[in-house]
């Protein structure tokens, strides 16, 4: 079955159910009777998002067009650029970019080859912030361990060896450690490099790049990761007994800071303008693959809320305010400047929802707030039956939402994709539109739109 046969079927479910719960259907409306007012535009709003390929055709554009967009990239500007004019085509208002100056770390050329026992080229990415080898590379003998734990008990082998973490992924929030702090601890104990096994499922030998840090008062080594299938060779050799050197070479090395921007629009409230709904993503991401489900399906399906309420001719008491926030990936300094230069009116901010989770299915929203705020979006949430949506659970926010939300105790929401799948090709060469159908990209467009207009047009405002 074609994507647009799914995507039609699921419009025409959309409106048999919705029919049936209008005064002249043959049900009564389900859920909390103060909803009454807002079902006719959820059932506009939510089938207009499903009627076609829209949004998955603008993911398309914005990937195709631009690709990846690293921090200070050429490629990152020029997206910005057709972010604001396209928004300005929308009819949004206010839209505007605001200079944030972000890091700009260039990975360079790079390789890693095993030279004995055989030869065989490494899948591997350099990690960003990493520093660059010497010119004609390292070369020198892998160690590899399990955890932490196991290069601590053998430390002594370390010195002038490789360290490899063969870490199998369990879930981000576990792995990603080695990632970001396996350089550290492996020069601790005088290691030349240090590679992890890729942060994510095991997919078709994709290694997956990402943030790493360097602790203070130890040598910064140069690191990288490889992808499972060649972590798991190099370890099975180690284990018979074997020899395994590796050659690695890289290029990389930061600039100077680069211009930046966030990018904002905003459907501006008919009576309550100052009154900020916030909803957005990161523009930004690393440098392999087209940065389409991390995160530029997030910002287009954000975006996607606002322009449908604009088109529909929807405008809820509220401001709804789109932002598409740089630099997340490397530094944090979008959401950060955004929190420096809104922190008066943070107060103002009544919900934020960030969606930088990818859009597979079967997606969930998750959310975090006081008791009162939650009674209230369990209802709201009432009105996703029709996309088949689960009960919302917790853990709701984002890393570009998160400043701002502290600083005015703002009620927070994330947009959630089936994590294995969205894990499987995070930061690798692998994250591309092909991989997302257009049906989930309109059911995100569907909830986010749902949940963001009955919250900017309630007439009490969330409870913090």
């Amino acid at each position: 079955m074609s994507g647009m046969f799914r995507t039609s079927i699921c419009a025409l479910a959309a409106v048999v159910v919705y029919g049936a719960l209008t005064p002249s259907g043959a049900q009564a409306p389900t859920g909390a009777a103060w909803l009454a007012p807002f079902r006719d535009n959820v059932a506009k709003l939510q089938q207009a998002a499903q009627a076609d390929s829209f949004a998955w055709t603008r993911l398309a554009e914005l990937t195709d067009t631009y690709g990846n967009r690293i921090s200070g990239s050429e490629n990152l500007t020029r997206a910005i650029r057709w972010a604001q004019a396209t928004m300005t085509k929308d009819g949004l208002a206010s839209v505007r970019a605001e200079k944030v100056m972000v890091p700009r770390w260039v990975r360079g050329q790079e390789s890693a080859v095993i030279v004995e026992p055989p030869e065989h080229p490494i899948a591997m990415l350099g990690l960003g912030g990493s520093v660059a080898t010497p010119a004609a590379g390292i070369e020198a003998d892998v160690l590899v361990v399990k955890d932490f734990k196991d290069l601590e008990a053998r430390a002594a082998q370390a010195t002038g060896k490789i360290v490899l973490f063969n870490v199998p992924y369990t879930t981000y929030g576990e792995t990603v450690a080695y990632r970001g702090g396996g350089a550290t601890a492996a020069a601790k104990h005088g290691a030349v490099a240090a590679f992890v096994r890729a942060v994510g499922p095991m997919g078709l030998r994709t290694p997956h790049t990402g943030g790493m840090n360097y602790g203070q008062g130890v040598a910064k080594i140069p690191t990288a990761a490889i992808a499972a299938e060649d972590a798991n060779r190099i370890q099975r050799l180690s284990d018979r007994g074997l020899r395994v050197r590796v050659r690695l070479k890289m290029e990389a090395k930061f600039e100077a800071d680069a211009e930046s921007a966030n990018v904002f629009g905003e459907i501006v409230g008919r009576e309550f303008p100052k009154e900020i709904v916030l909803v957005g993503c990161h523009f930004d991401s690393w440098d392999v693959g087209m940065g389409a489900s991390d995160d530029g399906v997030g910002c287009i399906a954000t975006w996607e809320a606002l322009r449908l309420m604009k088109r529909l001719g929807i405008q809820p008491r509220r401001t709804v305010r789109l932002g598409l926030f740089t630099n997340e990936e490397n530094g944090m300094r979008g959401g950060n400047a955004y929190k420096d230069a809104y922190l008066a009116s943070a107060g103002d901010h009544i919900f934020a929802l960030e969606s930088d989770s990818g859009v597979f299915a079967p997606a969930s929203l998750g959310f975090t707030g006081s008791d009162a705020a939650r009674r209230t979006i369990d209802d709201i949430a009432s009105l996703l039956a029709p996309l088949g949506f689960p009960p919302v659970g917790p853990g709701g926010g984002g890393a570009d939402i998160g400043p701002i939300s502290a600083a005015g105790k703002v009620p927070m929401m994330a947009y959630n994709g089936d994590a294995t799948r969205y894990f499987t090709i995070h930061h690798t060469p692998a994250d591309t539109v092909d991989r997302i159908a257009p049906e989930e990209v309109s059911k995100a467009a569907a909830a986010i739109a749902t949940m963001t207009y009955v919250i900017a047009d309630m007439p009490e405002r969330l409870p913090k």
